[in-house]
């Protein structure tokens, strides 16, 4: 690998010294970094417009928010994903920039692996017509918004009722997601290669209505009663849209996947133990 798409949270207060280590590998190991349409900042001359040229993959800086956004890219040019962290926990992310050399030398040598990871497509139906449609990597989250009172929803796994709810909401997840909010909701974690759902319900009224795992072949819906609430779905933390009663909020798993870029020293359970200080007392 030489050629890398760069795509930076630019929000961050280290990004000169992003650029610096990185015009550094440019001038001494013969790099070639391309910045995207996406982000249409000034950047420095040696990182040029990504234009026609052919990228071996992209490079994302930043945290799991910034990341989550490179996915998009990865999958528009069909290129395997990196991150680097500079954000606060990073647990999508394989480097930081203290190891960045080492990295960059260690896919210039072939010393990685591509791991695919599913995607969740996600559809709202309003009155039998389909009226929004969006992909997620972490999640999906129907939420209550502001309102404090609870939304009424039933769950459907290829069209049979597997529960009726009053909650805050519930979250949709991968794999790849349930690190994430499902996990701070109380969902299990899931090995990120694996192709499942996780449902979350948030706060149920009930206690027994637990989290749940389900098989990517299946088709889940929900049939949403809002109780005067100004609803929500979220789509991996971005992308709100609004909800309102009778909707049908319909999750599959796509037909395409994200493609993460795993460097040979590193497995998702030293991660583990490191971001989330697992088995520590």
């Amino acid at each position: 690998m030489h050629n890398f798409g760069i795509f930076i949270n630019l929000n961050y207060k280290t990004i000169k010294s992003i650029f610096s280590l990185l015009k550094k590998l440019h001038e001494n190991k013969g790099l070639k970094f391309y910045k995207f349409p996406q982000q249409d900042e000034v950047f420095p001359d040696f990182i040029t417009n990504v234009g026609e040229n052919k990228i071996d993959c992209i490079l994302s800086f930043g945290g799991d928010g910034t990341f989550l956004r490179a996915s998009k890219i990865s999958l528009e040019y069909n290129v395997p994903l990196m991150g680097i962290n500079i954000g606060k926990l990073g647990f999508l992310s394989e480097s930081s920039l203290s190891e960045l050399e080492k990295s960059i030398d260690e896919l210039k040598n072939n010393k990685f692996k591509v791991q695919e990871r599913m995607l969740l497509k996600t559809v709202i139906k309003r009155k039998n017509k389909i009226i929004f449609s969006n992909p997620a990597l972490n999640d999906a989250v129907i939420y209550k918004g502001t309102e404090p009172r609870l939304i009424d929803i039933k769950f459907y796994s290829d069209k049979r009722l597997v529960v009726e709810t009053r909650c805050d909401g519930i979250i949709i997840s991968t794999p790849t997601g349930s690190t994430g909010y499902s996990l701070s909701a109380g969902g299990p974690i899931l090995s990120p290669v694996m192709d499942a759902f996780i449902v979350t319900p948030l706060n149920p009224h009930v206690l027994s209505v637990r989290p749940m795992v389900f098989a990517s072949e299946d088709r889940l819906s929900f049939e949403l009663q809002t109780n005067g609430s100004e609803c929500i779905l979220q789509i991996d933390g971005k992308n709100s849209h609004p909800l309102i009663d009778d909707d049908e909020i319909i999750i599959t798993a796509s037909n395409k996947k994200v493609r993460f870029i795993k460097l040979s020293n590193k497995t998702f359970y030293q991660i583990l133990r490191k971001k989330l200080h697992m088995g520590k007392k």
